[in-house]
């Protein structure tokens, strides 16, 4: 597990760029909107890469090492990482496969569970394209929506198992382990019990767990297919968000001890997708990354605390729950009466804006993440990503609260 004391002498990574560096960026967190607009929408951090990763990557590319990935280093990488920071000493490298990034590795697991037709079950209010990428690949959402509490619903789960079961026809789950966008770390006891109705209804589950190294204190990650009853299930890791390596694509499926006959039938051509320079950043990050991300984590704490105060003070209208994970805060604002849409039957896309994310880009030019795009539950919300650095986070909160209700 990362030293916390080394950790504490590496520099804050979310105070090292400032606003003027940011600009020059050319990825589609700082280049979708204006200039004039402070963006906190994207899952993209606004930090350097680690040290390691940027060194790994000049070497690379000084020695013209950029042909064909090959090799299950990643895979070895990651059991390390899971089996020191999560006592999770089961993920088997012979039971993995990489694949170009999470979501393309859900839709090619998804086709290995389901047919054209099928249903997959998923949370919402949830991240806004698991509606696009499994409608257009012929299956159909059907919602188990997220409890009051933010937290998964288990009778309303178990209804929606049992309901789609009904005439025999497959279902998989697509859980999504922490939960984006309302930032909720599932419990072993939470996990258990999805993984016991599962078996019961005969549903797959395939969880998507990007945001794992990005537990925050006051909660502990455990993976979905660490707890009794998963062996049948797969799971999605990347180190990309933990990482800020989006650009860099790189995941791998896993597969639980029941589940590995279904991940030989992938085919080969899947583990053509990723980039070589990508594995190499993500097995580097997840072997020298630990301190960096360390002191990332203590810097994304802390902009927890901030946001938390400046909600109360800018926006005290607004429906906050704090996160336990990610990055991400889910606010409820609908406080300021902006009509939004329903979400679109997975046509919505995360660029879309309407409700209070278009008033707080119209009027506060600071862009978020709409929250009816999330499906059902959330309109009315926005996303905030708030791993940005505090100066930045307090322009845009205050200038958030500036804005007034409609009429």
């Amino acid at each position: 597990m990362m030293d916390p004391s080394r950790a504490q002498q590496v520099a804050n990574p979310l105070e090292e760029l400032g606003l003027d560096e940011l600009r020059q960026r050319t990825s589609m967190k700082w280049r979708a909107h204006p200039a004039d607009v402070l963006p906190l929408w994207v899952a993209e951090m606004d930090v350097r890469l680690a040290p390691p990763i940027a060194e790994a990557l000049h070497r690379t590319i000084d020695a013209g090492d950029t042909g064909y990935p090959v090799g299950t280093a990643y895979a070895e990488a990651f059991s390390a990482f899971a089996a020191e920071n999560w006592a999770w000493n089961d993920l088997a490298v012979e039971r993995t496969a990489i694949v170009p990034d999470v979501m393309m590795g859900i839709v090619e697991v998804l086709r290995l569970l389901t047919e054209p037709g099928d249903a997959v079950v998923v949370n919402s209010p949830v991240y806004a394209p698991f509606y696009a990428f499994v409608t257009h690949d012929g299956r159909r959402i059907v919602e188990a929506p997220l409890g009051a509490d933010g937290r998964v619903d288990l009778g309303v789960l178990e209804d929606t198992f049992r309901r789609i079961r009904q005439g025999g026809r497959g279902a998989a789950y697509l859980l999504c382990n922490p939960h984006n966008p309302t930032g909720t770390v599932h419990t072993p006891g939470e996990l258990a019990r999805i993984a016991e109705l599962a078996r019961t209804h005969g549903v797959r589950v395939v969880a998507d767990e990007i945001h794992a190294p990005l537990v925050l204190p006051g909660a502990r990650f455990t993976p979905y297919l660490s707890v009794p009853g998963s062996e049948d299930a797969f799971a999605l890791m990347s180190a990309s968000k933990a990482w800020n390596l989006a650009g860099l694509k790189a995941a791998l499926a896993i597969a639980g001890e029941e589940a590995a006959a279904d991940l030989a039938r992938m085919p080969e051509e899947v583990s053509h997708g990723p980039s070589h320079l990508g594995l190499i950043a993500h097995t580097v990050a997840l072997r020298e990354g630990q301190e960096w991300l360390g002191a990332l984590l203590r810097g994304l704490d802390a902009n927890r605390t901030l946001l938390r105060r400046l909600v109360a003070e800018h926006l005290p209208e607004a429906g906050f729950r704090v996160p336990e994970g990610t990055y991400l805060a889910w606010l409820d604002c609908s406080y300021l009466g902006a009509g939004a849409p329903a979400a679109r039957d997975g046509l919505a896309v995360v660029s879309d804006l309407a409700g209070p994310a278009q008033l707080f880009l119209d009027e506060a030019r600071v862009a978020l993440s709409s929250g009816h795009v999330f499906g059902t539950g959330g309109a009315q919300h926005v996303r905030l990503n708030f791993a940005t650095s505090p100066a930045i986070l307090t322009e845009a909160v205050e200038r958030m609260g500036r804005v007034r209700p409609v009429g």
